[in-house]
């Protein structure tokens, strides 16, 4: 299968090599399980350039469930209550984590009916054109209620300027305001801070060598 991590020389823990190339599990932080809280109400028209999706937060059960937590907190805002150990099967999930996005899209379409796509940004950094494609794909996601699920590896600083590091994970994007300038981030790995704001530029230089599905 064609993976979405194309770094050749990473020695991250986590990783795992396939076919020669590095392939971008969901390696996170632990989190603890929390039961679901209530949908979030979609704020669709509540601010200028501001849209959201109703959807249902759960955070991973463990260091390696971020591809299933991601996928089932996008499948809520369908109305489709997947459990994340359903999600894990069906993605091919194991201690080292998801592969690519391209399985998280894979799957989502599986329910959603071929609604989602995968994006790649494979060098290091996003160019500005790059940039630009995810806000544009973060808008006409959200505008139409699907949460975008992003493959990320390294540091953030979200507007608050706290950072956030892993050595590979998967989060979702829920939100965004600004005409799509800034993000709302919901993720599954912590469940004490759910949701944080980010620049898109920010999220696309995290997302940097692998994916997103939109």
């Amino acid at each position: 299968m064609n993976q979405i991590f194309r770094r050749s020389m990473l020695s991250v823990a986590g990783l795992v090599m396939s076919g020669g190339v590095v392939a971008g599990p969901a390696v996170a932080a632990h989190a603890a399980p929390v039961a679901a809280k209530p949908a979030a109400a979609a704020e669709k028209g509540s601010g200028k350039g501001e849209r959201g999706t109703g959807y249902e937060y759960q955070a991973q059960p463990n260091y390696f469930y971020c591809g299933p937590a991601s996928t089932r907190i996008a499948l809520s805002a369908e109305g489709k209550q997947v459990s994340q150990d359903e999600l894990a099967s069906k993605l091919g999930t194991t201690v080292n984590g998801t592969d690519s996005a391209f399985d998280i899209t894979r799957v989502l379409n599986e329910y959603t009916g071929d609604r989602y796509k995968t994006t790649e940004i494979r060098d290091d950094a996003a160019t500005k054109d790059q940039v630009e494609q995810l806000r544009t794909d973060i808008r006409t996601a959200v505008d139409q209620g699907r949460p975008v699920v992003a493959n990320i590896i390294g540091t953030a600083v979200d507007v608050d300027g706290v950072a956030h590091s892993y050595t590979g994970h998967y989060l979702n994007v829920v939100e965004y305001k600004d005409d799509g300038d800034t993000v709302l981030i919901a993720d599954p790995a912590s469940p004490g801070e759910p949701e944080y704001w980010m620049n898109v530029a920010d999220l696309a230089n995290w997302i940097a060598s692998r994916g997103y599905s939109s």
